[in-house]
């Protein structure tokens, strides 16, 4: 990602180019962000400066339609995840425990979309010099998202339910700390109480599970200590992919980030269904609903991978996260019509906690909220003028994302 000095930005920017993202920028010759004439737009530096300091307050960041759309696309992520695991729940309860094979459809399809996308705008020749460039660091980002969602898969197999969840606190704990150390991310005192609060959230949710008796089932000591060190695992490996698609989705257009994560992930996942699922496929149930539970699971985990990096600009890594929290509470709902189950009373006080702590979490925020990412420059000058971008809002202060 290019760069350049204050003494020109009144007359540049960098264009993200993206679908539905277009304007005067243009791109560069195969699609690459390139900096360009914007005649007239203001300078980025200048324009967040007017705007920082035009609301002040502890409450300036609620004041803005940005708030409420990263807050309502958290909650949408959290819908998305709590369909995967209804869709997965109905594959296991029909005979069907291929977490490898199933979710190598997502990233099939996400290939498909956001790939091909990308070799129309940076041109077969523009895209192969691009795997060459930068193709390692998709490699790791998209080992680190598969690997997490095999082992958090495969530890349901062996430990309770409850231990996972507890376990799963972990992949936030991964967030705070890469993203403190390696991004320099500062986190505010309203931030830390808000992640607290939205921690106990799961953590009346867990315990009413404990007491209804909903999440109980025996397991031998062996499988117990295998099982939470799968989800130890798999916890760790997400946090560390989520962070790193972070970092990414600022620099770099949602579609090539996206696209090579379905790349990527599509031949990591087969690789790995191909060895470690062929025993389960072999002895699988095939039918028509199970046709259709598998393409429910594929559209949902697909408009997930599609939304996520959009939060991640907007938000952050750790708020991603404690967004997803409430998939408990979305769960039970589903599970009362899908699977006759019942909800006890802690579950609505739940998601009222949680809630509250993601407002809180953005207490002392202003008016750009997350999505001024210090990683990138003082003025975000690093970074790439796009979708959910601090940038983009300074240069087109009217858009909504």
């Amino acid at each position: 990602m290019r760069s350049y000095e204050m003494k020109d930005v009144a007359k540049t920017h960098i264009s993200e180019a993206g679908p539905g993202d277009f304007h005067s920028a243009g791109a560069g010759p195969h699609g690459e962000p390139e900096i360009v004439d914007d005649g007239g737009v203001p300078a980025p530096g200048i324009a967040i400066a007017e705007l920082e300091t035009s609301k002040k307050g502890r409450f300036a960041y609620f004041k803005t339609k940005q708030f409420y759309i990263v807050l309502i696309l958290g909650q949408v992520l959290s819908l998305c995840l709590t369909a995967t695991n209804t869709f997965s729940s109905l594959l296991a309860n029909n005979g069907n425990s291929i977490p490898a094979f199933q979710t190598w459809f997502n990233y099939v399809l996400l290939n498909f979309i956001y790939t091909s996308y990308t070799i129309y705008r940076y041109g077969f020749k523009g895209y192969c010099r691009f795997l060459w460039t930068h193709g390692w660091k998709y490699i790791i980002l998209s080992f680190c998202d598969v690997e997490g969602n095999y082992f958090t898969v495969l530890a349901y197999r062996y430990t309770t339910i409850l231990s996972a969840e507890l376990i799963n606190f972990w992949a936030i704990v991964i967030v705070v700390i890469v993203s403190f150390l390696f991004l320099k991310v500062r986190y505010h005192p309203a931030q830390v109480v808000g992640i607290f609060i939205c921690i106990g959230g799961l953590g009346i949710l867990i315990g009413s599970d404990h007491i209804t008796g909903t999440n109980q089932y025996s397991v031998s000591n062996g499988d117990q200590l295998k099982g939470d060190l799968f989800a130890l695992l798999g916890a760790t490996f997400y946090g560390a992919s989520n962070v790193a698609e972070e970092f990414l989705a600022s620099e770099r257009p949602l579609y090539e980030v996206v696209g090579q994560l379905g790349f990527w992930g599509m031949i990591i996942n087969g690789v790995q269904a191909g060895i470690f699922d062929r025993g389960s496929f072999q002895s699988a149930t095939w039918n028509g609903p199970i046709g259709g539970y598998i393409v429910g699971y594929t559209l949902a985990l697909t408009i997930f991978y599609s939304l996520a990096p959009v939060v991640f600009r907007m938000g952050s890594a750790a708020f991603f996260n404690i967004s997803l929290l409430t998939s408990n509470f979305w769960g039970a709902i589903i599970g009362i019509q899908v699977f006759g189950l019942t909800v006890y009373f802690l579950y609505p006080i739940a998601f009222v906690c949680i809630v509250g702590g993601l407002i809180i979490y953005f207490v002392g925020k202003q008016v750009f909220g997350e999505s001024l990412k210090p990683w990138l420059g003082r003025n975000q000058e690093k970074g790439i003028s796009g979708i959910g971008t601090a940038k983009r809002r300074a240069e087109h202060p009217d858009v909504l994302v």
